[in-house]
């Protein structure tokens, strides 16, 4: 359609169904007047009645498996219902223009920009040009597209913002140029690629696939090549539960060497032992050889490769669980995931700046809130700074909210459900 056809098929309910689908129906007409928004703010900057199309890709939630997928293991995750949402349209330019809200407009020449920089600057251009590459690096076509994003994959709160937005360059390609044939899951691996070679950060895959699948799913990482993914069916509020997502405010932007070193140490001790990760090595060769470890790496090292055996064995018990409908074991598990990162992983806190313990601090509370209830809470995502998870009962979500808000500002706490689907053309 062109913009204005698309505009009227909005606002006239044309995609009722679909935005009802992926949102619920109490969302739908504040996502209306958000697609309808993003549309004008599209057609304000790259021109009138362009032929355009509407893009959604989830933000996700990690409810299993804390840094275990870049060394192999397992995690669960789950799409949610915080998104960003892309209007597109193909050019004959060779570039890339996406404006996403709030930030300046990223300009990218593929036929220039081919390469990643010596030294990369973690800028969104960077994504952009990696999601080209890894296309071109698959056989897939390219080409120059205009777009508007807007998002409330909120950067820096722990649901994925980066990896959402690589998926959505990789999912506008994809539909544009490529009729859709290119699998979520590949679309995926070449976020991966992007943020890994481009952006400068040594992710794992988690976060790319389950933005990028939608639902639950269980994730195993021992050939990342061909991860083994399984949908988990299990409706977690009708269950009565809300998922909850805190916003301690802390920024990433300097964390880099802390997530990066996360990955590093538990390679380290895969290496000692000759391999490249610790999925590959037997936990009872590490525990055997500690004194070894511990003079030769370190005693975080040890601790953190200690903490992904036990959180790998933790995934299976919680997805076993959820598809039971085993709500108390899948809870136990939650917060002995918790305790395993806050004490072993060590990224609940940056030790460049100790006054700043946000994560601590809401973590301290919700133990307090929800200690005598069914309920469960743990650092979310990856650490250091950003956000925590738990899962509240739905007659005392309101007190937990207003708890929360009361202590870490209004708008702390994010009341969530689990999206349907992930990676979309609407």
């Amino acid at each position: 359609m062109n913009t204005s056809e698309l505009k009227h098929a909005i606002l006239n309910g044309d995609l009722d169904a679909r935005l009802s689908y992926i949102y619920g129906e109490g969302a739908l007409d504040a996502q209306k007047a958000r697609y309808a928004a993003a549309v004008d703010a599209f057609t304000a900057l790259y021109g009138e009645d362009r032929e355009a199309s509407i893009f959604s890709v989830a933000g996700r939630s990690e409810l299993s498996g804390n840094h275990t997928d870049h060394n192999h293991g397992c995690v669960v995750a789950a799409s949610i219902d915080l998104d960003i949402i892309a209007v597109a349209a193909p050019s004959e330019t060779g570039v890339i223009r996406v404006k996403s809200e709030g930030f300046d407009e990223d300009v990218v020449d593929i036929n220039i920009f081919t390469a990643p920089r010596e030294n990369p600057e973690g800028h969104s251009d960077e994504l952009i040009a990696g999601m080209v590459a890894g296309f071109r690096k698959n056989g897939y076509t390219v080409g120059g597209f205009d777009a508007y994003t807007t998002s409330n994959v909120l950067k820096g709160s722990g649901v994925s913002s980066s990896a959402a937005f690589e998926d959505m360059i990789g999912n506008i390609l994809n539909h544009l140029y490529n009729d859709g044939k290119i699998d979520n899951v590949e679309i995926a691996k070449l976020a991966q690629f992007a943020e890994n070679k481009f952006f400068g950060k040594p992710c794992g895959l988690m976060d790319q696939v389950a933005c990028a699948v939608g639902g639950i799913v269980a994730i195993d990482f021992n050939d990342p090549s061909a991860p083994i993914i399984e949908k988990v069916d299990f409706d977690i509020t009708a269950a009565g539960y809300n998922l909850c997502i805190v916003n301690t405010g802390g920024n990433h932007a300097d964390l880099t060497d802390d997530y990066a070193s996360v990955p590093a140490e538990m390679k380290s001790v895969a290496a000692y032992f000759g391999k490249g990760f610790l999925r590959d090595v037997r936990e009872e060769d590490v525990i055997a050889s500690i004194p070894l470890l511990r003079e030769k790496l370190g005693d975080r090292a040890v601790l953190r490769a200690l903490h992904f055996y036990a959180e790998n064995k933790r995934v299976a018990t919680q997805k076993t669980a959820l598809i039971a409908g085993d709500l108390p074991a899948f809870f136990n598990a939650v917060i002995a995931s918790g305790r395993s990162s806050f004490c072993y992983l060590q990224n609940v806190y940056t030790t460049k700046n100790v006054s700043e313990q946000g994560l601590s601090v809401a973590l301290c509370i919700s133990e307090r809130l929800l200690a005598d209830k069914k309920a469960a809470w743990r650092v979310h995502g990856g650490g250091f700074a950003g956000t925590i998870q738990a899962f509240v009962p739905v007659e005392y979500v309101d007190t937990y909210k207003k708890a929360i808000d009361a202590a870490l500002g209004e708008g702390s706490c994010m009341v969530l459900r689990i999206r349907p689907v992930g990676a979309v053309k609407i």
